[in-house]
């Protein structure tokens, strides 16, 4: 039996370093391909000149990728959660239908909901920065340009309003909108897909007033997650087959089109596997993620 399950508060601490600190690790493993990267190129004989040079920047990089990445996080999910608890007792939080430790279903209106507000409120913090820093630009250049051409001034001083308006008003509304379509889409496509492949598995264990994520099983998670994102694959290949097709090249899109599904299988198959042995390996070291089910 599916018992629904809502997520009424996110431990704002936990969740933040438990994601910071999978995001630096996942950033670590990139720059150890970097850095062997370099250092295969730092051994052909044409480049000898700099091979010090790039074995520096790929030791640099090992330590400022990982680095960058988890201070980054820091700042990006900590606003996240924080959003989201302040969201949740007005809009509804995430529900999830679990069948002892299997998400069976997502109900899709409180998933899109959600995540859809949370996205547009960070694209209207953007659009001050962007819309209010450009503004001030344009209008300079409206002031300084009319002494080439006063037509040119004119459109800048309008242009710089219009500037503002996208970036403030328009833009969260489109991504609140475009947010919405996408996480339906994902939660319809889990739904319709997970009774087949089997879905993903979360452990909790009680820890006072909250539940604790111990464990996530990589296979699962990273196998329900690889097929649902395959079908957004085959919707973005079918998009490119008809320009292909448009341009007499029916072939070349249905190659895009294969290639769009594999890759998208593979890509995510990949990363929810890391991510969820790193999360299980840290888990008993700094703490899983917290949540208030309700």
């Amino acid at each position: 039996m599916v018992d629904i399950k809502e997520i009424k508060h996110i431990k704002t601490a936990p969740f933040t370093l438990m994601t910071s600190s999978i995001h630096a690790v996942l950033a670590f493993l990139v720059a150890i391909v970097l850095l062997l990267s370099l250092g295969v190129l730092a051994a052909i004989p044409e480049l000898s000149a700099i091979s010090g040079v790039l074995l520096t920047l790929g030791v640099a990089l090992v330590i400022l990728i990982p680095l960058t990445a988890f201070l980054y996080n820091i700042v990006g999910t900590f606003v996240y959660a924080l959003l989201y608890n302040v969201l949740t007792p007005k809009v509804g939080g995430i529900k999830l239908g679990m069948e002892e430790e299997e998400v069976k279903s997502i109900p899709v209106v409180s998933y899109a909901l959600i995540l859809s507000c949370i996205s547009a409120i960070l694209t209207f913090i953007l659009g001050l920065y962007v819309g209010l820093a450009g503004t001030p630009v344009l209008t300079l250049l409206s002031v300084v340009i009319p002494q080439v051409t006063e037509a040119t001034g004119t459109f800048m001083a309008t242009f710089g309003g219009i500037w503002a308006v996208f970036w403030i008003i328009l833009m969260p509304i489109l991504v609140f909108i475009f947010s919405f379509i996408g996480m339906a889409l994902f939660a319809l496509f889990y739904n319709v897909l997970i009774p087949k492949v089997g879905g993903i598995k979360l452990i909790f264990a009680e820890a006072g007033s909250t539940f604790e994520l111990t464990n996530i099983p990589a296979v699962p998670a990273a196998l329900a997650l690889a097929v649902v994102q395959a079908v957004f694959g085959l919707l973005q290949g079918i998009l490119y087959l008809i320009q292909y097709s448009m341009l007499g090249n029916v072939v070349g899109g249905l190659l895009v089109l294969i290639g769009q599904i594999i890759s998208s299988f593979i890509i995510t198959f990949i990363f929810i596997v890391l991510a969820a042995i790193i999360y299980n390996f840290l888990q008993p070291k700094i703490g899983g993620v917290k949540l208030e089910l309700e």
